[in-house]
């Protein structure tokens, strides 16, 4: 628990005691005190006090009690006084102190249970213990978010993502850097994938709108138990790198819904380019200009569909055909053929893959 906490209880008491106020910790530091040239010195006979076989004792005129946290001394508060009364107010005083603590390690130790799980930092066997001793539900069924924004001075998006889920007991945001936070949240049993979808489509419509921020944000699958998460998590990071590159039009991506670009990405780079050396004559598919990929792309938007897709290009038809002609010379394939147009869609997405790749320098 932050110092800055027990420094502003101990001022908040300084009028009620009769003498100073301290608060020592387990490794003999003074932490608090309403005497402030006493703070961050150490109590030489720290030991004998912890070690003391009472809760409550007088040393040297000093009235000393252990704060028991979980039926252990963590604490040691003391008034410099022997006032009779100081038994009962240091009682009050430590009881308040273990409840401040517990409620911050309950606030913060779950969180940071939640993120050392997806991160990876604890170990399997530690997950169920460390959930039992913080109240955590061991199958409560939850999902993680990735929410991916853009860096900005004047926003802090985390701020917001908590207060769109203020319940800290079930759901949880964790910051991972300027650009990334995670939500886990707990889901009802009866909430289904398009209900997913709805909380991810309203934290991006709330980032966007309140905070003037553009966001992306990626789901994983359901976690039914909490040793899950870690597996929903890395499931939200490689919908959110594989979005990115066949999909970045999106701002909702759904690891469940990446289609032909989760396939495309398990394959290895030197297989792509070979499958696009046996398609393509050398420099064919790169001689195909903007005006000419934004056709074909209306194109397949529209089904294969040549009038629709005049209509929306604002052409005649026999100009979009002319241009379906001239794609068919450069490339060798006749998008009005059902099976020319699945070989050309495939390989503007592997294409697109490999590019993505050499950028990254990804090698696999």
């Amino acid at each position: 628990m932050p110092l800055k906490l027990f420094r502003e209880f101990t001022n908040q008491i300084k009028d009620i005691v009769d003498g100073d106020f301290g608060i020592i910790d387990e490794t003999g530091k003074i932490m608090a005190s309403t005497n402030r040239n006493e703070i961050g010195h150490m109590k030489p006979d720290f030991n004998e006090l912890f070690d003391h076989q009472n809760r409550f004792f007088v040393v040297d005129g000093v009235s000393y009690m252990k704060v028991m946290i979980r039926s252990k001394p963590q604490y040691i508060v003391y008034i410099t006084s022997d006032n009779k009364e100081n038994e009962k107010l240091l009682e009050l005083i430590s009881l308040n102190i273990a409840n401040m603590k517990l409620f911050y390690d309950d606030k913060y130790d779950r969180t940071n249970l939640i993120k050392n799980i997806i991160i990876d930092n604890i170990l399997p066997g530690d997950i169920s213990q460390r959930a039992k001793e913080l109240h955590l539900d061991y199958n409560a069924r939850r999902v993680a978010f990735l929410i991916k924004t853009e860096k900005s001075n004047d926003a802090y998006p985390p701020e917001l993502i908590q207060n769109l889920f203020p319940d800290k007991v079930k759901d949880f945001v964790i910051e991972l850097d300027d650009e990334q936070t995670v939500l886990i949240k707990q889901l009802r049993e009866n909430e289904e994938e398009d209900e997913i979808e709805k909380i991810a489509n309203t934290i991006v419509d709330t980032l966007n709108t309140e905070l003037m921020v553009k966001a992306v944000v990626s789901v994983g699958t359901v976690a039914e138990k909490i040793t899950d998460l870690g597996r929903s998590f890395k499931e939200a990071q490689t919908a959110m790198l594989i979005g990115g590159i066949f999909e970045s039009e999106k701002t909702v991506i759904n690891y469940n819904k990446l289609g032909l670009g989760r396939l495309i990405y398990q394959l290895p780079t030197t297989l792509c380019r070979l499958f696009l050396k046996e398609v393509f004559q050398e420099g064919s598919l790169e001689s195909l200009d903007a005006e000419t990929l934004h056709t074909i792309q209306k194109f397949f938007e529209n089904n294969l569909n040549v009038s629709e897709t005049a209509r929306q290009l604002y052409v005649h038809r026999n100009t979009l055909v002319y241009r379906l002609d001239k794609i068919k010379k450069i490339t060798g394939l006749d998008l009005r053929e059902f099976d020319d147009a699945i070989i050309f869609k495939v390989s503007m997405l592997v294409k697109r893959y490999l590019d993505r790749s050499d950028s990254l320098y990804i090698n696999r």
